[in-house]
């Protein structure tokens, strides 16, 4: 299997040369530690600390619509005039640097920028909020530090494929959702795995650590799935390179996310028709104090005007290569 799994990293280089990249310009930007920090619910969610997550209120009516947020407001209150009010006037976002297309580093390219859809959106915010499209400071968060990092306050907000769910939502507030997606399975063209089925059994699958591709393999799981998945890994591009490596059969994440993974390696490909679910990217911000929801509020007037001038651009840069055509950002939802 080692033979195998260096035979196929053999003529790639996309996730490899991006995964040394990242290490070296680590040092540049915050990695929350993991060991001792956050705690995974049996869900597989991202968790805060118990302590750091005590008195966070949860929703107390029944939770159907986790898309659903408040309503728009180009108005500034407490919580943004803080972050003009400090020396350094920056806004800053929790990122991701090694997906590709979302927000990664280029290893072809001299400089050691972030580009990606995931960043041109934080540009915009950062805009529309301070005046400036580059007064933020990008902070590099694995998967399962993205809800500690919000709410120890070491991010302003976190614009990183995070999808919106009830359970994230009694830790954190979420902007109105700013794409669709779905779990999808991801695995080598050769392999006869066909999606979310009894091609599964017996395979060993890897997934991030605190995402929702754990928390759906943990459901199937408990209905009779018979895989191992067992492997997870703190950032999602670590799956793919495990995967390279034949440590792993197949990998589980957004489909998204794994239509651009495979446009980084052409020896593997998206299995099933469709995605087994729908979920919903939205920009996470700490739960606000009473009138002081300024911030969530201004997010949403941001991706009013995003979706209607900028989305389908970023989109059309960034994802229709391995996307497609796209049917344009999903209509917001509000709750008040």
């Amino acid at each position: 299997m080692r033979t195998q799994g260096l035979a196929r990293l053999r003529g790639w280089g996309g996730a490899a040369a991006m995964a040394v990249a990242c290490a070296l310009t680590g040092s540049l930007m915050l990695v929350l530690p993991e060991a001792g920090s956050a705690v995974r619910s049996d869900k597989g969610a991202d968790q805060a600390s118990p302590a750091s997550a005590k008195g966070a209120p949860a929703r107390a009516e029944e939770c159907e619509s986790p898309e659903e947020s408040l309503s728009p407001d180009d108005k500034d209150g407490p919580t943004i005039e803080a972050i003009r009010d400090r020396k350094v006037k920056k806004l800053i976002v929790g990122v991701d640097q090694n997906s590709y297309r979302w927000g990664y580093r280029d290893p072809n390219k001299a400089t050691a920028t972030l580009e990606g859809f995931d960043i041109d959106l934080a540009h915009k915010i950062a805009e529309e909020l301070l005046g400036d499209r580059d007064a933020v400071l990008f902070r590099a968060i694995p998967t399962n530090q993205r809800v500690k990092a919000i709410q120890t306050g070491q991010v302003d907000m976190v614009v990183r494929t995070m999808t919106i769910t009830c359970e994230r939502e009694k830790d954190v507030s979420f902007s109105t959702a700013y794409f669709k997606t779905g779990q999808q399975v991801l695995a080598p063209k050769s392999s006869k795995i066909t999606g979310f089925d009894d091609t599964l059994d017996g395979k060993k699958v890897c997934s991030a650590k605190g995402s929702t591709a754990l928390t759906k393999l943990g459901e199937l799981k408990k209905k009779g799935l018979d895989a191992d998945i067992g492997t997870t890994v703190p950032n999602q591009l670590d799956c793919l390179v495990r995967l390279q490596l034949g440590e792993v059969d197949a990998v589980v994440t957004d489909s998204a996310l794994a239509a651009s993974q495979a446009a980084q390696d052409p020896t593997v490909e998206l299995k099933g028709d469709a995605p087994l679910n729908t979920e919903y990217y939205g920009v996470a911000m700490k739960k606000p104090e009473k009138g002081e929801d300024d911030l969530v509020r201004r997010v949403n007037q941001v991706l009013e005007d995003y979706r209607k001038s900028g989305w389908q651009k970023s989109y059309d840069k960034w994802l229709k290569p391995a996307l497609g055509e796209s049917a344009g950002p999903p209509a917001p939802k509000y709750s008040d």
